[in-house]
């Protein structure tokens, strides 16, 4: 036994473990100050010594909202990299940048919201930017090297504590709040839990975040998952944080609960630990907690669970032990190492989707860059303030000279004349005058958010204004000198912006036809422009109209730009706080059609003409007549130092995609289709070639592949073979196996990835690569047993260097459980394990636990069971169900064979379950056929001698 040290409260006992220190220090509080610790801003217990905390600190690719701090690529390209060892140093970077900024300013946190693990199924997603990859491996290999750098190395204390988000098949910004994603069993264990599930493994997560959403129609903050699923997976306690306002949600917007009383209670015992709600006034979250309390809704031990994970991530993090904290004093801020590890990270990030030899450029190049995003370096929600910017143009100018490179940012430049036949004025200002440099150049970052400037005017002559057409009629408009237009809270309209953002974008407008003219209206009001006598001004009458004066078309200044390049570099690509964000998801594949307008016009000025795409995401480009297209996320920092070196060949490129691009819309599915199996979603299952498969991106070597060889032993599957540079540079490689079941006797991916690895090579240097895949990465979930199943037979791997590009084949036979035939008279149905359906949606069975199915639409829905065994025969067939409607059984698709409609059906109430039977003569093994017609719940059916 460890004795305790004298004079020490035994929470305070370095000797002793966590565990008993935690009981200790729980035992000392009040029930009122336990309840305090459950929102989001735990105040301090004076009387204890024991401060205030917080949970939550966003760091998805730095630390964010804390001001500066060093930033990385988005995390969607930190997926693209590929690169475990490196996203592991991002990790440890962000972390001890979070340690030093802390010490400077306690409002930062140490428990760290981030990595973001949901998957990218559907690439228009809104939030396509903050996860690393459509594929759950690769995903949560990316989210385990960010976490352990994150954690730290240390075995006891934590550097920070990293909470994953959002749990969980969260994939939809449209209705986020109310919208319920229909997981069947294979996607929910094959797909969406098993990102989570291997970084929770991995033993470097301190928690997770549910998200908004539903799943199977039971809000994720209530989830039975938490319990079954997540604290399963590992001893260690996790702490689980709501999203911010959801608690909320379940009674005002989901209306799931009658109370917040209930809905609170509910919450809690289901497994969040920590509200995240109505900002920093915990007085709502701690009224509704006492009054659950007091009407018998909650015990103490509901609490108690709660706050013992609380204080064992606070303890971890060493707040109880500042002596003995290695973390303690971190000063790791903004140092060359971070600055490199930012190059390494948008370099790595880059990836080459095509190249008929235009690339790399050489050094005497004369290079025309077209396009707005060329001289910018976009932030996103959640990214730290810069400390230091280079933007593409920025790069070329430091890497062929700026004598070399000629720009025009491929913008139409406008004057909106009024109906008086005067035009919108920007006024001077001293407030403007006052921030501007030696040079008389204006800093626009300096003005944002201002409300002292004067807002517009109207004059003879006016302001001659940028229009930025972001695509879908979504419009900014920049002052000559910088600054965006914007609209305060007081409604007028000012040149106040350095750049549209902010949760409500007050910067963005449309032009509406009207009479022959057009209205201005403001976005993010709703109200359109008017002038005013006290200045130009947004309001809800007498809008005014504008007749629109274009003084020089984009492609004109595309034309001139061009006209004595040797190359034309056109940057085309997104503004991550517009058209594709949290809350808003995209409405299409395509770049906008400005950009469209400003690529044609620079390939008829030159041919060759090379596309970089600097987005959030993936667009349906045509690509046919370009000779090089490059994309990458957001790249942070050094996004232009970066794309500069790669485009001279200083660096060869080696990123990878982490999804799919598709070719059209049309190639997509329906944004709330959550079943990748029956829908044919991701690469894993997808039927034809897309614009760009997972894994693609090319380099400026070759790499040749061989000697592949695979041994199965008793638990996993050896495989090797070699790579080798066959080109004249030294450049990474991303060597990948897949894995894909050759018979299968239900649908299976059409291949997986199941291991990866990137590498560097010099010219003529050869590598052996050496993996071992376990038996469980053949596994699929078997809806006929409820569990994973290894079945038996052959299996073929590929190694290549995409899923398409594939190099080398070789076949094992595994041995596992041969499939059997469900045992429906001993086991019965569950409505949800279906094999096959069509018009179906998992709901919820109760609010507690458990799945049933409906029709999606209150109409009909088919489901389909395969290989049910009768054994000897049956002779009725029951089915609990909960509504109105009948269920119409059948087998192998022949006639109806028993018609069930539950009789006392309560139709106001959907979970009063009743049973309805029915005759029914069978025996041996065939298909169930299960047709649901109108407003009804199947939980399940049974089947009787």
């Amino acid at each position: 036994m460890t004795a305790q040290t004298p004079h020490l409260p035994p929470f305070r006992d370095p000797q002793l473990p966590f565990a008993k220190r935690i009981d200790d220090l729980l035992g000392r509080l009040t029930l009122d100050e336990k309840i305090s610790f459950l929102h989001q801003f735990a105040p301090a217990v004076e009387r204890l010594g024991v401060g205030a905390f917080r949970t939550g600190q966003e760091a998805l690719h730095g630390v964010a909202w804390m001001g500066p701090a060093t930033v990385f690529p988005q995390a969607v390209g930190l997926g693209a990299t590929w690169n475990t060892d490196l996203v592991r140093r991002v990790g440890e970077a962000v972390s001890k940048e979070a340690r030093a900024m802390r010490a400077e300013d306690e409002r930062v946190g140490l428990n760290v919201w981030s990595p973001t693990v949901n998957l990218l199924r559907h690439p228009l997603w809104g939030r396509n930017e903050e996860g690393y990859s459509e594929d759950p491996r690769l995903t949560s290999a990316i989210a385990t090297a960010y976490t352990r750098g994150l954690r730290g190395d240390h075995p006891v204390f934590w550097r920070t504590a990293p909470v994953l988000k959002h749990w969980l098949a969260h994939n939809n910004e449209t209705d986020r709040a109310t919208s319920s994603s229909s997981v069947r069993p294979r996607v929910l264990h094959e797909y969406d839990l098993r990102a989570f599930r291997e970084t929770v493994e991995a033993g470097a997560v301190a928690g997770v975040m549910p998200a908004y959403n539903l799943v199977n129609g039971r809000p994720n903050h209530v989830s039975p998952y938490l319990r079954r699923h997540l604290r399963a997976w590992t001893d260690q306690e996790l702490l689980v944080c709501s999203d911010a306002g959801a608690p909320s949600n379940l009674v005002d917007a989901e209306h799931y609960f009658g109370t917040h009383e209930e809905a609170t209670a509910a919450a809690l015992r289901a497994g969040v630990d920590s509200f995240t709600d109505h900002g920093t006034d915990s007085s709502q979250i701690v009224g509704r907690v006492k009054r659950a309390y007091e009407q018998g809704l909650l015990t103490e031990d509901d609490i108690d669970t709660a706050v013992r994970r609380q204080l064992s991530v606070r303890f971890r993090l060493g707040e109880f032990d500042p002596d003995r904290d290695p973390h303690a004093g971190t000063a790791a801020f903004d140092t060359p190492a971070h600055r490199a590890l930012a190059q390494e990270a948008a370099e790595q990030a880059i990836v080459l989707l095509k190249n008929d030899g235009l690339l790399p450029l050489a050094p005497d190049t004369r290079i025309a860059v077209v396009g707005l995003p060329a001289d910018e370096c976009k932030l996103d929600w959640y990214s730290g303030t810069l400390i230091h910017r280079s933007t593409p143009l920025e790069g070329l100018y430091e890497r062929f000279g700026a004598e070399r490179v000629e720009f025009a940012e491929g913008v139409d430049r406008i004057r909106l004349r009024t109906s008086a036949g005067t035009f919108l004025h920007v006024p001077p200002s001293e407030a403007a005058d006052e921030v501007r440099g030696a040079e008389g150049a204006l800093d626009p970052a300096l003005l944002a958010g201002r409300t002292d400037l004067p807002p517009l005017t109207t004059d003879a002559t006016g302001t001659e204004f940028a229009l930025i057409d972001w695509g879908e009629g979504l419009l900014t408009l920049r002052a000559p000198d910088g600054r965006y237009l914007s609209v305060a809270d007081d409604g007028l309209v000012r040149a106040s912006a350095d750049q549209p953002g902010g949760w409500v974008v007050q910067e963005t407008f449309r032009l509406e036809a009207h009479d022959g003219g057009h209205l201005l209206r403001h976005v993010g009001t709703g109200r359109h422009v008017r002038v005013a006598a006290d200045g130009v001004q947004v309001a809800d009458t007498d809008p005014e109209p504008f007749e629109v004066v274009v003084t020089e078309r984009a492609e004109d200044a595309v034309a001139r730009a061009t006209a004595q390049a040797d190359v034309v570099l056109v940057v085309a690509g997104n503004d991550p706080h517009l058209n594709g964000r949290e809350t808003e998801d995209r409405t299409t594949l395509r770049l906008p059609e400005h950009q469209e307008r400003i690529l044609r016009a620079a390939r008829a000025a030159n041919p060759r003409t090379v596309l970089a795409l600097v987005s959030s995401y993936p667009y349906a480009v045509e690509t046919a007549a370009l000779p090089a297209v490059l994309w990458t996320a957001h790249g942070g920092q050094a996004a232009g130092t970066a794309l500069a070196r790669v485009l001279s060949g200083d660096v060869s490129p080696a990123g990878r995609l982490p999804q799919t691009w598709y070719e059209s819309d049309a190639d997509l599915p329906d944004l709330l289709d959550y079943d990748v199996i029956g829908g044919r979603q991701t690469y894993q299952y997808v039927e034809g070639m897309p614009l760009f498969p997972f894994g693609h991106g090319l380099s400026y070597a070759s790499f040749a592949y061989g000697d592949l060889s695979a041994r199965v032993t008793d638990a996993a599957v050896h495989v090797s073979f070699t790579v080798t540079n066959t080109g004249d540079v030294t450049a990474d490689e991303v060597a990948q196996l897949y894995a894909r079941a050759v018979e299968p006797a239900l649908p299976r991916p059409r291949r997986e990835l199941v291991a990866h690895r990137r590498i560097t090579l010099a010219p003529g240097a050869r590598q052996e690569l050496s993996f071992e895949v376990p038996l469980s990465a053949f596994e699929f979930w078997d809806v006929a047993r409820g569990g994973w199943r290894l079945d038996p037979g052959p299996y073929e791997l590929l190694a290549g260097a995409s899923s398409e590009d594939v190099r080398l084949r070789t076949t094992v036979l595994l041995d596992g459980e041969p499939p059997a035939p469900r045992p429906v008279v001993r086991r019965g149905l569950e409505a949800a394990d279906f094999d096959e359906q069509s018009g179906a949606a998992i709901v919820d069975r109760t609010k507690v636990s458990g799945d049933a199915v409906a029709p999606a639409a209150g109409g009909s829905a088919e489901l389909v069971y395969r290989d049910c065994d009768f054994g000897d025969g049956v002779t009725e067939v029951t089915a609990l169900v909960a509504g109105e409607g009948v269920v119409e059984l059948s087998l192998d698709g022949g006639a109806v064979l028993a018609v069930l409609r539950p009789e006392n059906a309560a139709p106001d109430d959907p979970y009063a379950y009743t049973t309805a039977a029915a005759g029914i003569d069978a025996e041996g093994v065939h298909d169930v056929h299960l047709v649901l017609r109108g407003p009804l719940r199947l939980a399940r059916v049974g089947f009787r001698g």
